[in-house]
């Protein structure tokens, strides 16, 4: 990103295959809405390509850090077919206006992995951007092939990181509600899942990302 010198950038992970036509389509939007930051096309699994993984993204939940994607494992029947604004853009797949970049900044490093485009979409957001879903552009996400889904680094930066953006992007009373739920719900749920799986890098991994989620303030307060 720092050496493009488009207008438009556009993001995408290594383990996707790309429609023929799906840069033209995920331009469209900009030309239509000037309000339009961000674009995101239909993303199906490459494995199950009639089946739909992302078509937008419902809002994150302040209080437990998590959020649903729209669609996400349905069989695609056209359910999903007009283009909306969105409250995220996926990771997997976006075209961003260079304004943006220039007046919010790039993803946050701190996140290196998960998260962090939800963190970037908020400070989109609050900028006034829209992002757009944008129906008619699919690409399609061969799931979990770069990482791994039984991966404990996995565990790791999604323990870590779901912290982390509640830190940076909530009201102290939805902090506090967080807190108290993850310390009473999530800690004992996911210890005694890897325990009873005798997965103990993983739970080693959950503890360590909690650990450092809670304890990272400078990256909580917004720096990188």
């Amino acid at each position: 990103m720092r050496q493009a010198k488009g207008d438009y950038i556009f993001i995408v992970n290594n383990d996707t295959e790309v429609t023929p036509d799906l840069l033209h389509r995920l331009l469209a939007p900009f030309y239509n809405d000037p309000a339009i930051g961000v674009t995101s096309p239909k993303i199906r699994y490459f494995f199950e390509p009639g089946i739909i993984q992302y078509a937008g993204f419902n809002p994150m939940n302040p209080f437990t850090g998590r959020t649903s994607t729209v669609g996400d494992r349905e069989a695609d029947k056209g359910q999903y077919d007009v283009s909306r604004p969105t409250y995220g853009a996926h990771g997997c797949a976006m075209m961003v206006k260079r304004d943006v970049i220039d007046k919010t900044g790039m993803f946050p490093e701190v996140f290196f992995l998960y998260y962090e485009e939800w963190d970037w979409s908020a400070r989109i957001r609050k900028a006034g951007y829209k992002i757009w879903y944008t129906a008619d552009a699919t690409i399609y996400h061969k799931e979990s092939m770069s990482v791994g889904k039984q991966n404990p680094m996995k565990v790791y930066y999604h323990t870590r990181n779901r912290i982390l953006y509640i830190r940076r992007n909530s009201a102290w009373y939805q902090r506090l509600v967080f807190y108290i739920f993850f310390a009473s719900f999530v800690a004992p749920k996911e210890c005694l899942k890897y325990i009873a799986a005798r997965k103990w890098e993983h739970l080693r991994n959950f503890w360590k990302g909690m650990v450092r989620g809670y304890g990272r303030m400078r990256y909580a307060n917004g720096g990188e």
